[in-house]
């Protein structure tokens, strides 16, 4: 039974407010596949949006804060693809890292075009530089835990010092990702870099590759 207004659980609905919001990331989402941030006007936004350009600052400070909020949303998936590995319990790491791989590199296809203004804009805009460096703090924290996690439990060997590896794997993962997300889409090219990533991943944390893994 579904639950009734009011009632704990139930979704409220979206309002007018969020609906405009959303129209709004909507229209910068679409711009920015073919232009740069630099080159997309508020008063673009505000008119994909069937909005007033006073309208659109009621809703966000300017651009770069649109920006923010859909590059927020999109690392917080990246963030729960990377959890396939860090929450994977009895499964062979090499599987775990696979998929949290794959889910990684399918989100930048999705979502390259805002990912890659994203990363332009960390070199230039303060608040993009600092929320960009929050994020890589997550990943990188999450990551150093669980290398630390798999030593602790003899799975994995020690090695360098978890969170300068952590970080080093993580840059390498953005790096390949951005690359093959502004290249055309090739299934077999997609495939043999989630390999290579695989590879390193388990011979960086586990001393190990595909044939030997820990189980």
């Amino acid at each position: 039974m579904s639950p009734r207004a009011g009632t704990v659980g139930s979704r409220r609905r979206p309002s007018k407010g969020d609906l405009t919001s959303q129209a709004i990331l909507d229209t910068a989402a679409r711009l920015l596949r073919t232009r740069s941030l630099d080159d997309i006007s508020v008063d673009e936004l505000a008119a994909g949006a069937g909005i007033s350009r006073s309208t659109f600052y009621f809703h966000f400070a300017s651009r770069e804060a649109v920006l923010h909020a859909l590059s927020g949303a999109v690392l917080d998936a990246l963030y729960e693809s990377a959890s396939t590995w860090l929450r994977r319990g009895d499964e062979p790491p090499e599987v775990a890292i696979r998929r949290a791989l794959g889910a990684g590199l399918a989100l930048w296809r999705k979502h390259g075009a805002v990912l890659r203004a994203a990363v332009r804009a960390r070199d230039t805009d303060p608040m993009m530089r600092e929320f960009w460096s929050g994020v890589a703090r997550r990943f990188v924290e999450a990551t150093a835990s669980q290398i630390e996690l798999e030593r602790a439990a003899g799975t994995a060997p020690a090695g360098p010092d978890a969170r300068s590896l952590a970080a080093v794997l993580m840059s390498m993962n953005e790096q390949g990702f951005l690359s093959r997300s502004r290249s055309r889409r090739s299934t077999v090219r997609d495939r043999e870099l989630v390999d290579t990533l695989t590879c390193v991943w388990l011979r960086s944390v586990y001393g190990s590759t595909r044939s030997d893994s820990p189980q």
